[in-house]
């Protein structure tokens, strides 16, 4: 499990999960963008989960479930560590209650324009107006940058 940057200076090609975190970070290179993202990113993955509770309680664990298939065919610790924070998202969004459904619409709103509102700043447009993957390469992305942070190789 590596980094990109590892990847790189092997001269190996690079994974799957390396060249779709590369290619997100084209567009997130501005400070006040990236900050916005790593608030942005995980409220809105915690609102969505909200929404779909408040459709039916089953609805968001099958969600989670497809996710996580997918961050498994790129990367075991994205894969342990999305399993994880989804836990965690989940616990809260039970504490809503049946509150559920207007805060996570608050939240969802809210971090929507934030995201936006970086991009704005950013001058590019957001990844997923190329590929409705990068989607799901956002939190990723958001995980890339502080495993960086504290060494941890994916």
């Amino acid at each position: 499990m590596s980094t990109l940057t590892d990847t790189q200076e092997k001269g190996a090609a690079a994974r799957r999960v390396d060249q779709l975190l590369a290619h997100y970070g084209e567009s997130h290179r501005n400070p006040r963008n990236e900050l916005i993202h790593f608030i942005a990113i995980p409220l809105i993955v915690l609102s969505l989960l909200g929404l779909l509770f408040a459709i039916h309680p089953a609805v968001p664990y099958v969600v989670i479930a497809c996710s996580l298939v997918y961050y498994a065919r790129l990367s075991v610790v994205f894969l342990l560590s999305m399993a994880a924070l989804s836990a965690l998202m989940m616990i809260a969004v039970h504490a809503m209650g049946s509150r559920a459904a207007p805060i996570s619409a608050t939240i969802f709103i809210a971090s929507w324009i934030a995201q936006f509102i970086g991009h704005k700043i950013e001058g590019k447009k957001p990844s997923f107006f190329e590929d409705l993957q990068y989607l799901l390469v956002g939190p990723l992305f958001v995980l890339s940058k502080l495993f960086e942070k504290i060494g941890i190789r994916w």
